[in-house]
């Protein structure tokens, strides 16, 4: 007879994610708690409880895997894994989403929506801090949307089914207050997924694209490398200040989508 938590891999996928999510938030609470007691400055603290949660997550995530499934390496399942393919992969997403940023802001520069301004004093740092973050929240939410969440909707839906589902939580996580930028993310997210699949169900492409998107992002916003001129509507430049969320943004987003769809359709060795 199956214990309860062996039952659990049995029910619909709404109610294991559920689960999942519950208690991954109840162990994470306690130390929410004891870390704004004992950390004063709140980015500080901000960035402890991130940390934390990640590490949780990694942690329930073995769990998960050995008594729930019997999987006990979901790690590599989700497409973590140390390989050489993986890491070229990962490169190779890096430099598409950099570059496919900054080749948005330069189009929009060319048509007279944006100015480009002279790089400030500490552009070094702003660039090291935005490859540092973009890492950090590439595999993060790679590991957590692409990763875990995907393998639990493809567990019980079709594959075309399960990515439709994970590209639109993905979205709707990401834009709580403003709704316009759905359709952009929601574009982001199937081409994410595509990455995956297009290496082999491996990781490292869909990580380095996400990176390369944000710490291209953060060089530019951070580093206030431009200028908008406002001669035009936002959804020409970006809704909400996101470059992505424009005319230039879902052209940038539809061409990558569909270049990972054209490579998911060649066969691949997920062993590499």
């Amino acid at each position: 007879m199956k214990s309860r938590i062996e039952r659990l891999s049995t029910y619909p996928a709404p109610f294991r994610i559920g689960v999942f999510v519950l208690m991954l938030l109840l162990i994470w609470a306690p130390f929410v708690g004891l870390t704004n007691w004992l950390v004063h400055d709140s980015n500080t603290a901000s960035i402890v409880t991130i940390l934390l949660l990640y590490a949780e997550f990694i942690f329930l995530v073995r769990l998960w895997g050995r008594y729930v499934y019997h999987q006990p390496d979901l790690l590599k399942r989700y497409g973590l894994v140390k390989t050489r393919r993986n890491g070229i992969n990962f490169l190779t997403g890096l430099a598409i989403g950099l570059i496919s940023l900054l080749l948005m802001f330069a189009v929009q520069g060319v048509l007279g929506w944006v100015t480009w301004l002279s790089p400030q004093p500490f552009l070094p740092r702003i660039i090291l801090e935005g490859s540092l973050t973009g890492l950090g929240i590439g595999f993060a939410e790679e590991l957590l949307f692409r990763g875990w969440l995907l393998d639990e909707l493809q567990r019980d839906y079709s594959l075309q089914r399960a990515m439709w589902i994970n590209a639109i939580v993905f979205a709707l996580l990401h834009a709580p207050r403003s709704i316009a930028q759905v359709p952009a993310l929601i574009l982001l997210g199937l081409a994410l997924v595509l990455a995956k699949r297009a290496s082999g169900g491996r990781l490292g492409l869909s990580i380095g694209l996400h990176g390369g998107l944000v710490w291209g992002y953060y060089m530019v916003n951070v580093g206030q490398l431009t200028k908008y001129s406002n001669q035009v509507p936002d959804w020409l430049t970006g809704i909400g200040g996101n470059p992505l969320a424009s005319l230039t943004g879902m052209v940038a987003l539809g061409a990558i989508a569909l270049g990972m769809k054209i490579a998911s359709s060649r066969p691949t060795d997920p062993k590499t």
